[in-house]
């Protein structure tokens, strides 16, 4: 008999919360958040109903780690595509291009962490609305450069952030595999959007 070791106990716990969590990601897809139950999760991830509980304190918990996981890494996708580029136009054609393709690419995931953040408790919100404003200070920042080069012409900063943001999030409201665009082919377009949004 082998016995399982600290390393390999956390490694398997590790793998059984992913696979709740990939669960969820399909149960609240395919239901919403209230629809969906800790028993249809727990089935989807081949476990017992008790295992939701070992992982996570409650359903709530779930969807608060899935939100938080998909916003960090939302925000590597937009800060990494910033560091690839040099010029604010540049910088900001390579942001909405990676933002759009990854909520084409990850377009359930994206949805839940999009439009089920209202379902977070208070706490949870705040936690994740100050991941949400550093992915905007990312785009606001780059901007605000463009508009000082001369690049842009950006009257309201905010305003325009905004709108750029919401362009790139709604790709995961009306995304589906097997469209005729590949989600390279969307971000491609969305950046070229993004400039002419910002150019006089």
């Amino acid at each position: 008999m082998t016995v399982p070791t600290p390393t390999t106990s956390r490694r398997a716990a590790g793998d059984s919360a992913q696979r709740l969590m990939d669960a969820a990601v399909d149960a609240f897809a395919d239901k919403g958040f209230h629809a969906a139950s800790t028993r249809d999760i727990a089935a989807r991830a081949r476990m017992s109903p008790a295992g939701v509980y070992v992982h996570f304190a409650s359903k709530q918990d779930l969807l608060f780690e899935l939100c938080r996981r998909g916003h960090v890494l939302a925000l590597d996708v937009v800060t990494t595509a910033r560091k690839s580029a040099n010029t604010p136009p540049d910088q900001l054609t390579a942001i909405v291009s990676a933002f759009a393709c990854w909520h084409a690419r990850q377009f359930r995931t994206a949805r839940i962490v999009q439009y089920e953040f209202p379902q977070l408790t208070a706490e949870h919100r705040e936690e994740v609305l100050t991941l949400r404003k550093q992915i905007d200070a990312v785009v606001k920042d780059v901007l605000q450069a463009g508009v000082a080069s001369g690049d842009f012409d950006v009257p309201d900063l905010a305003m325009t952030t905004l709108a750029l943001q919401s362009l790139t999030i709604d790709v995961a409201r009306w995304y589906k595999p097997g469209i005729r665009r590949t989600p390279e082919a969307i971000g491609t377009a969305y950046g070229n959007l993004a400039l002419r949004l910002v150019r006089a």
